[in-house]
């Protein structure tokens, strides 16, 4: 079908901060847009408050995009050419998306949980009316991430990808490395702060991270990855302490996502990681994102910047929809859909090989090293260091054990036995540290 228009007209759903942000970002570069591909007007506006929605489109200038509060208005409007869904969940929102593509509309998305869990039915809805979805903005906010990986560095192979994809977790992690505070404190302070929500469950305890996680490793490896196959552990168990012992070691602890093709598996996960202070990653500070890629042609390189936002993230959905619009001006929709044509297993996380750091809180004795030694070499477990820490008061000293890479089940089970003797009082959480 030839498009008889020499503009594009888009419906946004959800006027909430990345739906805010992505029709400032459209309306303010409404020239640069037009100038760089074609003009794109903000047809619809669907936001079920109404009183909110009419404010933003009052404060921009946009008196001719229609306010509703029925998003099947955009759905059902044969001259709407896009369908851009900001609410948020997995229902509703998949429900716009889905009537979008069966329509045989482009949508763009920013929700990384729904693309994380409902992905694979939305693109199989995509390619059988051969329309677009494009989701850039669902991972790493306003950083290009997903269009480098599924475009252009289609011809590499991926050996690793690594990512700090959780502004909160970093600002945190951040500021208790910066300032020795402990956990309780700086994650009040990044709620003080707008970093962290009243709730901060799914940031702290690395869901956020493993949505985002899952749909990365979909792409870099062609196989479908859901988020509950991404193993996830958070930072609360992170001292002040860690931080401390980890800059004596060279290591800064960072909340890292990353997957990789081991062995005809694919090992995902998102948990702190002792990074080596020479790292790229280990300098990404506060708030900010960065996903470092390691592939055979390219070799290495690191995307940094904005991780969230309602500009940021709404310049990536702004982006979607320019290259929507393109599309379909060209009669291409539907040019690079779901490559997730191979099934590969996901490694169970017992399996998976690290090298661990472990702080523990021993009595000051003749013979605890020894214990420890025997304990860790029953359980297959090889220590490459052993330091003794701070003295604490009634006999009792820190000490900090490096392994070598170590099965994740074998360390449980060495912590196991060291947790049940005499002269032990405290085991820390392990924590991986990086030997890339």
């Amino acid at each position: 079908m030839t498009f008889n228009r020499d503009y594009i007209n888009v419906g946004i759903v959800g006027a909430g901060t990345v739906g805010g942000g992505t029709i400032r970002v459209l309306a303010e570069n409404a020239d640069v847009i037009a100038t760089r591909a074609l003009p794109v007007k903000i047809k619809w506006l669907a936001e079920k408050d109404l009183q909110r929605g009419q404010a933003i489109l009052d404060e921009l200038g946009l008196k001719d995009t229609k306010l509703t509060g029925n998003w099947r208005d955009l759905v059902e409007d044969p001259d709407n050419d896009i369908v851009v869904e900001l609410i948020g969940g997995t229902g509703l929102a998949f429900d716009v998306i889905a009537a979008a593509l069966s329509a045989g509309k482009s949508a763009c998305t920013a929700n990384k949980d729904l693309m994380a869990t409902r992905g694979g039915e939305l693109l199989a809805i995509a390619a059988e009316h051969h329309a677009d979805l494009f989701f850039e903005a669902a991972v790493a906010g306003g950083i290009p991430i997903i269009t480098s990986l599924k475009e252009n560095l289609t011809a590499n192979r991926f050996n690793e990808v690594m990512g700090i994809v959780n502004g909160t977790t970093n600002f945190i992690l951040t500021k208790m490395s910066e300032s020795g505070a402990d956990f309780a404190s700086t994650l009040k302070e990044a709620q003080d702060l707008g970093y962290a929500e009243a709730d901060p469950t799914a940031d702290v305890e690395g869901i956020d991270a493993a949505r985002k996680m899952a749909i990365l490793a979909s792409i870099c490896f062609n196989s479908r990855v859901t988020l509950d196959q991404v193993y996830h552990e958070g930072i609360t168990h992170i001292t002040n302490w860690d931080t401390a012992y980890a800059h004596d070691l060279g290591y800064e602890i960072k909340m890292v996502g990353l997957c990789r093709l081991d062995d005809g598996m694919i090992d995902v996960r998102v948990h702190p990681l002792l990074l080596p202070k020479s790292h790229p990653l280990a300098s990404v500070r506060d708030s900010y994102n960065a996903i470092y890629v390691d592939c055979d042609a390219l070799e290495k390189a690191m995307f940094y910047g904005r991780g969230a936002g309602a500009l940021p993230t709404g310049s990536a959905v702004a982006g979607d929809v320019v290259t929507a619009a393109r599309n379909i001006v060209n009669g291409c929709q539907g040019r690079v859909g779901c490559t997730c044509r191979l099934h590969i297993p996901v490694r169970d996380i017992n399996d998976t090989v690290s090298q661990y750091f472990v702080r523990l809180e021993v009595l000051d004795q003749v013979g605890v090293f020894a214990s420890l030694a025997d304990q860790l070499a029953a359980a297959g477990v090889s220590m490459n260091s052993l330091l003794q820490k701070r003295a604490l008061a009634d006999g009792r000293t820190d000490i900090v054990i490096i392994t070598h890479p170590t099965r994740h089940s074998d360390l449980l089970q060495a912590l196991d036995s060291i947790a049940q003797l005499p002269c032990v009082v405290a085991v820390g959480d392990p924590i991986r540290v990086h030997n890339g």
